[in-house]
């Protein structure tokens, strides 16, 4: 049967997985059978099924633990398998057994943290390397280690490492030489081993685009070249030993200067094998595992960021946003592999992480869970009760404030008329009182207000179509005004609530003492009172809206004022951009950002992406600091305008020159 694998730098799994929509789609796109991902920059913390799980895929995955600077959430590797079955499966790409790390040391601290990690067996004699070294190492979460029967896999993601940067130098090395004792001992086991992911070496000078003069000094990349079949050591590089003299195949290419627009990068992804054939013959001559079992190896260009219909930057496309990692991928097709005996997925799996199939529950978890409901359940009845009380209390407030008014009816003249007896002292309906009952708070609502205040303009209005005319008493009767209700029931609630709670007789305190009969309104004055206050909410409002507008238009003001200062800004900054002497084009301003005397400074370079020399459409060579004095001032007027333009048409015939000499071959230009 035949086997595809692919490596990848995904430069972030959330980021791919948004860019083709799901990780299921992300997967189908590679079209493999097992697919290595490499910097997925996630947390044990932040991992959540839709991250790591997808119909079909087996997949295995190692995060970082570390909390240095600039570590957390920095590397990360994934593998997923795909399979037909998770369990009794007898495929290639469904492991039989993983492991995260290299060490093994991972499973074993979680439950011994006050212990020195040991060093195992398989790692004895790795000078000036303890084993703190070596749980330091696998906590950065670079490595998947999974046994497919016929072959083992490492899934690695190189650590980087600037050579001025001793620590991290000193870390890079150590991580490769635990890396080779770890192959080392599966090799003397008998086992083929494969070695995928993106290393951070370039093997050769020809798989940089700028080798340089020290190139081939590089400690980690002399490490690397020994370790390959044509240096005497074990492996092969599956790429070169497919295309052994193909110019330009590189798999990285750097992010801020757009040297992907013209393929300027390394190739720093690799497939590397080690091992027998797996045919069974006495006579190995002319067999070997290359030959006989590897179809094809090549980079997968269409993942690339740049795409050939791209606009170049130089015209308008770099405000382009370009979505992908700033790696390709890279796979090996494998032919007539055996299938094995049936098996099933390793206990490593996503598919048991507790994110995904959750925690066990112990008993003495399961029962005090029970009790905490238990306890929630006491303590909502007892809320309940206390509710019920509150309503109580409140219907015999309402109850109380209506014989209340009644007797100040009594006190009345007499001979008032029945239909103003009614309207005056009618004490609240079932309906109203019902519903200030029902109110958690014991308040009335606005709704009950509102009903009591229509009902009395309607009263009021029948009144004065009534023929009848009014008695002298009835302008001295007292009436208590909607919010002198809502104020005594409020009142009532509160004394309601002291009492349940101190054991208080409930009586409820005379209306003479909540309000003097000065606040109370008589008479028409009800109605007049009611459309008075709702003039001052109206007049209010309007005020208040008046102001929120008057603040938000202030606020636009000055948002506008911002803007244009920073327009006029930009302008000010777009007039004194140099132009590149190579293209007559105004340059881009960068920042250092290594440490160094320099570091912080702006500079200026042409905006052009980043390319080879021998290519006049490539970036040039210039650079001026921003902050550099020169000691010339610049002439403004016609003059300088002339200066300018000749300037410019002298740059646009040189680029030309470059143009067609590049094209009939000559390269003497380039000395000029």
């Amino acid at each position: 049967m035949a086997v595809k694998m692919v490596s990848y730098n995904v430069n972030g799994l959330r980021q791919r997985i948004s860019q083709h929509g799901s990780l299921l789609k992300l997967l189908n796109s590679l079209q493999s059978d097992i697919i290595c991902f490499q910097e997925t920059k996630l947390s044990k913390e932040e991992i959540t099924a839709d991250l790591i799980m997808a119909e079909g895929y087996e997949s295995f995955f190692s995060c970082t633990c570390t909390s240095g600077k600039g570590r957390t959430g920095y590397s990360g590797v994934a593998t997923f398998c795909r399979v037909k079955s998770a369990f009794s499966s007898n495929e290639v790409a469904l492991p039989v057994a993983a492991e995260e790390g290299f060490t093994g040391l991972l499973e074993t601290t979680t439950s011994r943290k006050d212990c020195l990690p040991e060093i195992p067996t398989e790692l004895m004699g790795l000078e000036g390397i303890t084993g703190e070294d070596l749980l330091k190492v696998d906590s950065e979460g670079r490595c998947i280690i999974t046994d497919h029967g016929h072959f083992v896999l490492f899934n690695i993601y190189g650590p980087r490492a600037a050579h001025d940067d001793i620590e991290r130098v000193d870390f890079k090395r150590k991580f490769f030489c635990v890396l080779q004792k770890r192959w080392e001992s599966f090799l003397k086991r008998g086992k083929r081993v494969f070695v995928v992911g993106d290393l951070n070496i370039a093997p050769s000078a020809i798989d940089c685009c700028d080798p340089g003069p020290d190139f081939e000094k590089n400690q980690f990349r002399e490490w690397l070249r020994s370790s390959l079949v044509e240096n005497g050591g074990l492996f092969f590089d599956v790429f070169r030993e497919k295309h052994p003299q193909r110019q330009e195949a590189f798999t990285c290419w750097p992010v801020h200067n757009g040297a992907e627009e013209f393929n300027y990068g390394t190739r720093i992804d690799h497939i590397l094998f080690s091992g027998p054939c797996l045919h069974q013959i006495d006579d190995i001559e002319g067999h070997n595992f290359i030959i006989c079992h590897v179809d094809d190896c090549d980079i997968l260009t269409q993942f690339k960021r740049w795409k050939p219909e791209n606009v170049p930057r130089w015209k308008g496309g770099k405000s382009v946003k370009l979505e992908g990692s700033d790696h390709a991928p890279v796979f090996v097709t494998l032919k007539e592999i055996p299938e094995l005996p049936y098996h099933n997925t390793p206990s490593l799996a996503a598919r048991y992480a507790p994110k995904v199939r959750g925690f066990q529950q112990s008993i003495v978890t399961l029962l005090a869970k029970r009790q905490a409901i238990a306890n929630a359940k006491t303590h909502e009845d007892s809320l309940l009760v206390d509710e019920n009380v509150m309503v109580e209390n409140c219907s015999g407030s309402l109850k109380r404030l209506s014989q209340e008014r009644h007797s100040l009816s009594s006190m009345s003249v007499e001979n008032s008329s029945a239909l103003n007896r009614e309207h005056e002292y009618a004490p609240p309906n079932s309906d109203t009182a019902e519903t200030a009952g029902e109110d958690s708070l014991g308040l009335v609502t606005n709704k009950t207000i509102k009903s009591q205040s229509v009902h009395r303009m309607n009263m009021n209005k029948k009144a004065k179509n009534n023929s009848t005319q009014r008695k002298l008493g009835s302008y001295f009767q007292k009436k208590s005004s909607p919010s002198a209700e809502t104020g005594i029931c409020s009142t009532n609630t509160t004394l309601s609530r002291e009492n349940a709670k101190g054991g208080g007789d409930g009586a409820s305190v005379p209306i003479a003492e909540r309000r003097s009969p000065e606040e109370i309104p008589i008479g028409n004055d009800v109605y007049n009172n009611l459309e008075a206050t709702g003039d001052e909410m109206i007049s209010s409002t309007k005020v208040e809206r008046d102001s929120n507008s008057s603040n938000s238009g202030k606020d636009k003001r000055d948002a506008a004022l911002s803007e244009w200062q920073r327009i006029q800004q930009l302008m000010r900054d777009r007039s004194s951009v140099p132009i590149c002497k190579g293209h007559g084009e105004p340059c881009v301003a960068r920042v250092v950002k290594k440490e160094g005397p320099n570091f912080g400074r702006k500079f200026y370079v042409c905006n052009r992406g980043e390319g080879p020399a021998s290519n006049p459409e490539a970036r040039c060579d210039y650079f001026k600091w921003a902050d550099m004095k020169s000691g010339k001032k610049l002439v403004y007027g016609s003059v300088g305008l002339e200066l300018l333009a000749e300037a410019v048409r002298k740059n646009r015939e040189h680029l030309d020159l470059r143009r067609e000499c590049h094209a009939n071959g000559d390269t003497s230009y380039e000395s000029s």
